[in-house]
């Protein structure tokens, strides 16, 4: 099983994501963030790389995705590239990501994306107010990626607010849960994991 946690950037869909990893357990479980398959932009010069697009589908290698998460659903590992986004460049190191019963892929593009989208067998959208969500970004970038105030505030009106409202709001209405923001999200966390203990059980039982 596939499940897909989309929503705008800061919409909290990685920690709702790590979460179930948590309660369920990560020899039944693995984690595919899109933030790793961004595209690597070692051949431009940096001042350059700062001002492109990361909110655009273009931005992410969709194929080597696409080729993971396949691999995944065959019971094939896979080698997830590690992403520095200081830099915009990718690790030379990689992350092997093996096969479990149940694969959650998070990002905020992945039900933009038809191939990802055909994929999943659950679609889950974190609706979370803009401005939630841009607080929460702009402490992110300062304290995990070395941005100024100014430079997460230039690129929140340059590209991340009109990519959000042409390629991540549209793409809401795919999916088959809403996790609407100031609802209790454990009670939406305690049904996932529910959802995915019955999937483990009903393999169980197919193993047997």
């Amino acid at each position: 099983m596939i499940i897909g946690i989309c929503g705008g950037t800061g919409s909290g869909k990685t920690t709702i994501a790590r979460a179930i990893v948590e309660a369920v357990g990560g020899r039944n479980v693995v984690l595919v963030e899109q933030d790793s398959y961004y595209r690597n932009l070692a051949d431009m010069p940096l001042d350059e790389r700062h001002q492109a697009n990361f909110d655009h589908p273009d931005s992410i290698d969709s194929d080597m995705l696409v080729n993971h998460l396949m691999r995944l659903k065959q019971g094939l590992s896979a080698e997830m590239p590690l992403y520095d986004f200081k830099t915009h460049t990718r690790s030379d190191r990689i992350e092997i990501i093996e096969p479990k019963p149940v694969v959650i892929v998070e990002g905020i593009l992945i039900f933009a994306e038809p191939r990802v989208l055909d994929l999943l067998d659950v679609r889950v959208y974190v609706d979370t107010p803009d401005d939630i969500r841009f607080i929460r970004r702009l402490k992110r970038d300062i304290a995990e990626r070395g941005r100024t105030v100014e430079s997460v505030i230039e690129q929140y009106y340059r590209t991340v607010r009109p990519m959000h409202f042409e390629f991540v709001v549209p793409s809401k209405r795919h999916a088959d849960i809403i996790i609407p923001e100031g609802a209790n999200t454990g009670i939406t966390i305690d049904f996932l994991c529910s959802m995915v203990r019955e999937k483990l059980v009903e393999q169980q039982a197919e193993n047997a």
